[in-house]
């Protein structure tokens, strides 16, 4: 009989802040930032934009390749676990990207989608592709489970990759007040990044002997109605539905959070509110992490590079405590949730 539990049984990242998910891990745990200035790029004020650059990519490149170059590594360190295992399906493989925005081509999903696909050669099956932001890879880590659970496949490879590096992308945030300066202290800095998780059945791992580094306890969303650059107040229904859907009230208490606050009040804000409808969910509410501080906003990154940071704190002994809940939230509204525990 199946247990119908699903595993994390790999992971994989590329960040500023290191080329794998442990270099970037152990680069958080330090506190070490990666943000600096641009090496060419003015805000509104004359002064140089301060990003968080992936120094191993030519300044210049920009559009598909960009994020092409970002995740492949990602998502070869994340299939790492399965290399040389006979008789396993197609990797079904969703990858989630930022919301529509400038610097964005027509076909930039098409050819990051099957830039991967070649690239990852014959062991990769089905693709999907999900624009949705932030909160957009750990709604894809909803769909792989699902997947999973429902016999579509075996295994699923997710992730997001995202720069706000491109010139226009850029200059859209510093149009609408987003980036961070000294005139602007509430703004975020810009970053790129990329993060892939590969899902798997408990089952499957046991009978593969592949020791999964976590268990996706798991996963919600929710639909946010009063948006950042809006009117509205924002008073965290959307991410508060979320939390309830990932971690019912009868879990246990989680002992550590990683999320996207990248400076800007709105979504402080938004936390505050919907840790007050959830008074029982964390051990500490206040006791937060914001990876974006070290790496900068790396939008549909988010979800799965929480995965790696979680993973890595568990294979290095330093978890806070078996439960950890990660969460994003996306410019157009989406929110979601993952509940991470320890095998």
């Amino acid at each position: 009989m199946q247990s119908g539990r699903i595993a994390i049984i790999g992971c994989g990242g590329r960040t500023a802040l290191g080329f794998d998910r442990v270099s970037t891990a152990a680069a958080v745990r330090a506190g070490i930032p990666a943000l600096a200035e641009h090496p060419y790029m003015i805000d509104r004020f004359g002064n140089p934009m301060r990003v968080a650059r992936d120094l191993g990519l030519d300044p210049l490149l920009a559009g598909a390749r960009r994020l092409v170059d970002l995740a492949l590594p990602a998502a070869h360190e994340a299939l790492r676990p399965i290399q040389g295992q006979q008789g396993l399906s197609p990797v079904r493989l969703l990858v989630c990207t930022g919301e529509p925005r400038p610097g964005q081509s027509e076909n930039f999903a098409t050819v990051l989608v099957e830039a991967l696909r070649e690239a990852l050669g014959p062991r990769i099956g089905t693709v999907a592709h999900l624009a949705r932001g932030h909160a957009g890879g750990l709604l894809a880590l909803a769909l792989g489970a699902q997947a999973i659970r429902e016999g579509r496949t075996q295994l699923a490879l997710v992730g997001g990759v995202d720069s706000y590096l491109h010139p226009e992308t850029l200059e859209w945030l510093d149009d609408l007040e987003q980036l961070h300066s000294e005139q602007n202290l509430y703004g975020f800095c810009p970053g790129e990044a990329a993060g892939f998780v590969l899902l798997a059945s408990s089952d499957l791992a046991r009978s593969a002997g592949i020791r999964p580094l976590l268990d996706l306890a798991g996963v919600g969303y929710g639909r946010e109605t009063n948006l950042i650059k809006t009117e509205g107040i924002c008073l965290g229904e959307g991410l508060s539905d979320a939390f309830r859907m990932a971690a019912p009230p009868e879990s246990p208490k989680v002992d550590r959070i990683l999320c996207d606050m990248n400076g800007e009040r709105y979504r402080g804000n938004e936390y505050g509110f919907a840790a007050i409808r959830n008074p029982t969910l964390f051990r500490n509410a206040a006791d937060f992490e914001t990876p974006a501080d070290c790496w900068g906003d790396i939008g549909a990154a988010s979800g799965p590079l929480f995965v790696c940071l979680a993973a890595e704190a568990e294979a290095r002994n330093y978890a806070k405590g078996p439960q950890t809940l990660v969460w994003a939230s996306s410019e157009q509204g989406l929110r979601a949730a993952a509940l991470l525990r320890r095998m």
